[in-house]
């Protein structure tokens, strides 16, 4: 397998950013790619041994092209995650004035994040979207746009300037991403993880959201992200992908996807991995009868039960 991780590109881009946060980065080649489709492909064909995409932002939640990928094809699974904080920075050819900017372009996950700073700033300003927010700015240096809106850091790599810096809506945004690579035994928890699925219902009837929810709700796991998800077969049908706490060596988390499996058309594990918004000592409390070893306490009186010895 190439040591090497593919990352949405081009180079430049907040995910290149949030990538060389992880340690294991500075061993491998990384390889920019056009899309999160090509991205995950890349791991799917055996390019390259992992892929990191951006899945998650604070302001509008789910990145839906990843989480459509990772519905869809052969199936990948989640190792690490990482959490970085985003402020943009309108990026502008030497010498452009904000009065001169008539178009501007970012990744469409971008528009949400400073729709309100244009608004007051650029509130004529026509928008497009680009395949991320760094060849947003190569678009820029190419005179296709006026302006793009991307991490400051760009600015040198394509030969533009920083007109403003420091540019969001709300304060303290942060996007999460996620290496993902092909299928294998999940680390070992870590206490402080995360486990994501992807959950297809049989059939659609009154209350069916809530049973799926109550395997969740009855063995005290904690729901971190649900969003719903059109599977493309027609209106109203729709998957759920689902990030819950804990491990799936976790005896309630095991249960739970045990629960989930008996009653859903389909389930696709996504990993069990660690968190990156809290350590270990930050991991509240399990509920009163939702510890492992009240899970084992519970199951060995039953199979004393079943022997005659209660």
């Amino acid at each position: 397998m190439p040591a090497s991780y593919a990352y949405l590109g081009p180079e430049g881009t907040f995910t290149e950013v949030a990538l060389r946060t992880l340690p294991e980065s500075a061993t491998r080649e990384l390889i920019p790619m056009v899309s999160v489709p090509a991205t995950l492909d890349a791991v799917r064909s055996g390019e390259v041994e992992a892929a990191f995409v951006p899945i998650e932002n604070s302001v509008e939640g789910g990145i839906t092209t990843t989480l459509d990928e990772l519905v869809a094809g052969s199936p990948l699974m989640i190792y690490r995650e990482v959490l970085l904080s985003i402020t943009f920075a309108l990026l502008v050819r030497p010498g452009t004035k904000l009065s001169e900017i008539k178009t501007v372009t970012a990744h469409p996950a971008a528009q949400s994040q400073i729709r309100n700073w244009m608004k007051v700033n650029l509130p004529d300003v026509v928008w497009e979207s680009s395949a991320s927010n760094a060849d947003g700015a190569r678009l820029v240096q190419e005179g296709r746009y006026d302006a793009a809106f991307a991490g400051e850091f760009a600015a040198a790599r394509y030969g533009l300037t920083a007109l403003e810096t420091g540019i969001h809506d709300a304060e303290n945004a942060q996007t999460r991403f996620v290496l993902v690579g092909r299928p294998a035994r999940p680390a070992a928890p870590t206490g402080a993880d995360k486990t994501s699925v992807v959950i297809w219902q049989r059939d659609d009837h009154p209350g069916g959201l809530r049973d799926l929810l109550g395997e969740f709700a009855v063995r005290g796991v904690n729901l971190m992200l649900l969003q719903s998800r059109p599977t493309g077969q027609g209106i109203g049908n729709y998957c759920f992908a689902i990030d819950a706490e804990g491990h799936i060596s976790d005896r309630k988390v095991a249960e739970a996807l045990m629960g989930l499996r008996r009653i859903c058309l389909k389930v696709r594990y996504l990993g069990s991995y660690p968190r990156a918004d809290i350590g270990v000592e930050d991991v509240r409390a399990p509920l009163p009868g939702t510890s492992d070893e009240e899970f084992v306490t519970a199951a060995d009186w039953v199979a004393r039960c079943q022997d005659g010895r209660f």
